[in-house]
């Protein structure tokens, strides 16, 4: 066994990553290298539009916004890593590297799932309330709602991640995974595991379900005010702008619930890569499409920007 000061200092560990399949290590890659250039830009682009549109400087996009700035970051600390695995031998990385990357990746997959939560709040008042919605949703309020979902998300991980320092590992550390997932970790360690499990297990089940009951309290509201509509035109309306929030809360929450449900298996960590890869890699790409395509301000801006380049030339 490793010393806890050599430990600490000199652990190494191996991303298997995809390496089951070595016929498919280019296709992977190029595929992977396609989707996060696609979250890159995506992203990117649309914290962008939100920047330059005035009629998009509302509570909406401002959390829209930092949910862009969130899927770009939490993909980025995954995706680079994954894609130079495809195309070298050495994939190791030392505890520090791999503790780090959980560190970040925690941090705003937990951000994200608040701010998932903060933005179902927002239409909830938005359409429950909407003589109401500019002096309830103030400046003021938007901005302690956004630190408040990064600094729980900070807060998290940090406790996960100081957890993992006193652990001691020894022998061949190989993760069956394509990043530091932090159950691979306890998994190798010859330490008690008992109080990081614990951790996880409270952390990972209250961040889960406290969400998903803001979301569906507020979407219950929202659902019933629809309802008591009289106008036909105005009960479009109101759903239309919860679709696209509606479409990314199913496919994020759904993914995470369905890796809840995976038994622990030979056969289902190949089941847990790819639900991995969904919501670390195809998410974050996915989330700018939706919202972009079911927005016509959003729209406008980009065919504005790409005229303006056109013209330019």
């Amino acid at each position: 066994m490793l010393s806890s000061e050599g430990n600490k200092s000199g652990a190494k560990f191996t991303l298997l990553g995809f390496s089951d399949y070595p016929e498919l290590q280019v296709p992977l890659f190029l595929v992977f290298l396609a989707i996060y250039s696609i979250t890159f830009v995506g992203n990117l682009g649309m914290i962008m539009i939100i920047r330059i549109n005035p009629k998009l400087h509302t509570p909406m996009y401002f959390f829209l916004s930092h949910l862009s700035f969130v899927d770009f970051c939490y993909s980025s600390v995954t995706a680079p890593k994954m894609l130079v695995n495809l195309v070298v031998e050495d994939r190791s990385i030392s505890l520090l590297g791999c503790v780090l990357q959980f560190f970040f990746f925690c941090t705003f997959v937990v951000t994200e799932s608040f701010l998932l939560a903060v933005m179902a709040y927002d239409r909830f008042v938005a359409i429950c309330n909407p003589l109401l919605y500019t002096v309830a949703m103030s400046q003021k309020l938007c901005v302690l709602l956004v630190v408040g979902s990064y600094t729980w998300g900070v807060a998290c991980s940090l406790i996960l991640t100081c957890s993992a320092f006193n652990l001691c590992f020894h022998g061949l550390n190989t993760i069956n995974h394509f990043f530091c997932e932090f159950s691979s970790l306890l998994s190798l360690s010859c330490s008690d595991t008992y109080l990081n499990q614990l951790l996880l297990f409270i952390f990972a089940t209250f961040n889960e379900v406290s969400t998903l009951i803001i979301i569906l309290a507020t979407y219950v509201f929202i659902v019933v005010t629809i309802l008591k509509m009289h106008s036909a035109s105005g009960r479009h309306k109101a759903f239309s702008t919860c679709a696209a929030h509606l479409t990314a809360i199913t496919i994020f929450h759904g993914t995470i619930l369905f890796l809840y449900c995976v038994p622990h298996s030979k056969n289902s960590k190949h089941t847990v890569k790819v639900a991995s890869v969904f919501y670390t890699v195809v998410i974050p790409m996915l989330n700018p499409l939706i919202y972009s395509f079911r927005n016509k301000d959003v729209k406008e801006t980009v065919f504005k920007i790409m005229g303006t380049k056109v013209f330019s030339h």
